[in-house]
């Protein structure tokens, strides 16, 4: 706590050095919220003000973990207990046909091209103070239950020497692998608890000495066709220019046949989560927006995503409202071209997993609808996300507010027990969840 309050003063003060202490303090308050954040979720969210300052707003929740016995708090009618305890950063998982869970260990890679100077050292303590500065363990575990109790009784490292990997995906007998700087393929059956033959690299994906949005997810078409990889922007608001964001902020879509692929959408600043809606068999995926602009603003996003389809970053945000801190200015004609997103998830609030439910084993109020974990804001104030939600839909489209399933990550004080991450459906319908400062996954089920 006393090395937290030291750094936390020596950043400030450098920050007032930098900016001037009268208008540094006047900025900070500046950019607070000024609406629940209620407001600022659902179909039709409020769009605030945007609120700028000569440096974004740093509120941080000091990852601490939980202690003994501990953890997070169900909605009523749930019950929660961990599916698996003691891993390293678990970040993402996938469900296999057979039952097994695949939990993806993963840390950011070496990024020596990442903001250096001051400006620099403070990200790398805010990383520190959130818990998200750990040496990535570059690997996926899997885990199984035996005997039916929601706890994995057996572990094992399915595959190692990895570069910072996140998304999966079991095509038959193929098992994909989002690595940070590129998607490779391994032979798999079901059943199997190692993985010993070499990778094959279908495709080269966006990395580089910045590779500021590390996080490649992937998940297959329903018949296994195609495969769609997410891929984060190198920047905040495209300060680089856009020669550092050549194919990036999209979503692609790649042949595994072949490993030919084109952009899929652009104008994603950071998708990562991405699920098939049950009923239209649409793509949606969760975007972490925009920072800089005030605690009330950018909503991320829950969208279905339009083949060809431009949504916005970084020259507009929630359709048309215009960002003018772009390095480039925007192509000719493209104001005309931005998507609104379907569904706002609240601004800030780092919504990362998704998950479509898959029938009523839950009960009834969650059995249609999407599942999303929110890892949680480092620069709003008061802070959002730290939960998983569930965003209830109708006919196919996303309605009403987001209902949470699984609180309690936060303390009293505001420090971070736990930051909920990728969530899916286990085979017997409960709800699986990714905590990457609690180390441990989660089952969320009926009472």
């Amino acid at each position: 706590m006393i090395r937290r309050a030291f750094l936390s003063m020596i950043a400030v003060l450098i920050l007032m050095m930098l900016v001037g202490g009268t208008t540094f303090l006047i900025s900070y308050h500046h950019q607070k919220a000024r609406y629940d954040i209620l407001d600022e979720e659902g179909p039709h969210p409020r769009i605030a003000k945007a609120r700028t300052g000569p440096i974004p707003l740093f509120k941080v929740a000091k990852a601490i973990g939980w202690k003994a016995g501990a953890g997070p708090i169900p909605a009523a009618g749930l019950k929660v207990q961990p599916f698996a305890a003691g891993l390293a950063h678990p970040r993402w998982l996938l469900v296999l046909p057979n039952g097994d869970v695949l939990v993806a260990e993963s840390g950011g890679p070496a990024r020596p091209g990442n903001q250096p100077g001051i400006r620099g050292w403070i990200e790398k303590m805010i990383q520190e103070e959130a818990g998200a500065a750990t040496k990535s363990p570059d690997r996926i575990t899997l885990l199984r239950d035996t005997n039916g109790d929601g706890m994995a009784d057996q572990r094992s490292v399915l595959l190692s020497g990895l570069h910072s990997p996140l998304g999966m995906a079991l095509v038959g007998s193929q098992l994909y692998v989002a690595d940070t700087d590129a998607l490779l393929r391994f032979p798999y059956t079901p059943g199997q608890t190692r993985i010993s033959a070499r990778p094959q690299k279908m495709v080269d994906l966006p990395a580089g000495p910045i590779n500021h949005h590390w996080t490649k997810n992937v998940i297959a078409a329903p018949d296994g066709s195609r495969l769609y990889v997410s891929v984060g922007s190198n920047s905040n608001v495209g300060e680089r220019g856009q020669q550092a964001e050549q194919g990036r902020a999209a979503i692609w879509e790649i042949d595994p046949r072949t490993g030919r692929h084109r952009i899929y959408a652009y104008g994603l600043r950071n998708p990562v989560g991405m699920d098939w809606e049950p009923t239209t068999h649409a793509l949606w995926t969760v975007v972490n927006e925009r920072d800089g602009l005030g605690s009330d603003l950018v909503p991320d996003f829950l969208t279905s995503v339009q083949f060809g389809g431009f949504y916005g970053w970084p020259w507009y945000y929630w359709g048309g409202h215009a960002d003018k801190r772009p390095k480039d200015p925007p192509p000719d004609l493209i104001e005309d071209t931005v998507i609104t997103p379907d569904y706002s998830v609240g601004p800030h609030t780092a919504s990362l997993g998704l998950a479509f439910a898959k029938g009523p084993s839950l009960g009834p109020a969650f059995a249609q609808g999407a599942f999303v974990g929110q890892h949680g804001s480092w620069n709003r104030d008061p802070v959002s996300g730290y939960k998983v939600v569930f965003v209830k839909f109708a006919k196919g489209q996303a309605v009403g507010k987001p209902v949470d399933v699984l609180t309690g990550f936060l303390t009293r004080k505001g420090e971070a027990q736990g930051r909920p991450v990728g969530v899916a459906i286990a085979r017997d319908g409960a709800l699986l969840v990714a905590d990457d400062v609690g180390n441990a996954v989660w089952r969320v089920s009926a009472r």
